[in-house]
């Protein structure tokens, strides 16, 4: 029965919640966007799953800034590390750091929760009950932060997969007659469909430099968004070849043989390394079905002819 009514209060206390953020009545300027997407010839269906999408981030962006207060970064400094963390994930919204701490907040919390059904349902002890939802908790409050370090090495792989061919298109432009910013803008609108994450960085950075942003200065936050090494030192090499008055496109395609040396480099290396993981499944699921196949009819030979030998020894006796 006790069970019971905590359910149905939490119940109670999480839809409170929930009508409290959600969207009044008086958001206009969603409720007028609709209305000229509507007289547009949008699909309807999609116009309702927009609007759904609208309502369920402002619940999260109403109640950001009260959940993002436990994980809150103390200094300036570690708050600018989370939101270039945040940068190399793609993510790079004004509201996005604070929305990744509220998701902490949250999973942390549903994680609690979950734990402490499970210890009702399951008639723990208090002292079990409490250490259950000390795991949960903090299971859920670490969970983003693998989530995050997740998006980070899948964005910064795919950057580094398409900088070799992105680079090899970038040098072809610059030798054709293109200017610097050009072939960027240009490699950035050609690699749209193949590379998306790298052509996203690169348009950027063509904004940035069309804003008035020095050029170097647009290309070393490019390089710092990106979060990868290769993509550091092309920067680099194009800063160093433009500060000393040699030729960029001679830098460029030099870095790109670099680079796809590099590549095969690395492919060579994962090669070599495919025998070495391989061994451990063959030592402990192949040869020992290799070693039952091949034995075990030998085996069972012998210990029928054993068997039978040691019977007929018993009645001759």
């Amino acid at each position: 029965m006790e069970m019971v009514t905590l359910a149905a209060l939490g119940l109670i206390a999480i839809a409170m919640v929930v009508y409290a953020l959600w969207p009044k009545d008086g958001e206009k300027q969603s409720a007028v966007t609709r209305r000229l997407n509507s007289g547009k010839g949008h699909d309807p269906a999609s116009l309702a799953r927009a609007a759904k999408e609208a309502a369920r981030l402002s619940i999260l962006e109403r109640a950001a800034p009260l959940l993002s207060k436990p994980s809150m970064p103390k200094s300036d400094q570690e708050h600018s590390t989370l939101r270039l963390k945040m940068a190399n994930a793609g993510y790079r919204r004004e509201n996005a750091p604070m929305l990744f701490l509220a998701s902490k907040s949250i999973v942390a919390a549903v994680g609690a929760l979950v734990a402490v059904f499970f210890a009702l349902t399951n008639g723990k002890s208090i002292t079990t009950l409490a250490g259950y939802f000390v795991f949960a908790a903090a299971l859920g409050f670490l969970a983003p932060n693998a989530w995050l370090w997740l998006a980070i090495r899948d964005r910064s792989d795919k950057i580094r997969r398409g900088l070799p061919d992105s680079l090899d298109l970038l040098v072809v432009s610059v030798e054709a007659g293109l200017g610097l910013d050009a072939a960027v803008q240009r490699v950035g609108d050609e690699m749209r469909r193949v590379y998306a994450e790298l052509s996203e960085e690169m348009q950027v950075a063509t904004i940035e430099t069309q804003m008035g942003v020095p050029r170097s200065e647009a290309l070393t936050r490019m390089a710092d968004r990106s979060g990868v090494a290769e993509m550091k030192a092309l920067v680099a090499v194009i800063s160093q070849a433009e500060r000393l008055g040699t030729s960029v496109a001679k830098a460029l395609r030099n870095q790109a043989e670099a680079l796809r040396t590099k590549r095969r480099q690395q492919a060579e290396e994962r090669a070599q390394k495919t025998a070495v993981k391989l061994l451990l499944p063959l030592i402990l699921f192949i040869f020992p079905a290799i070693l039952i196949v091949l034995g075990g009819p030998a085996g069972i030979k012998l210990a029928q002819t054993l068997g039978g030998g040691g019977t007929g020894n018993l009645k001759t006796g």
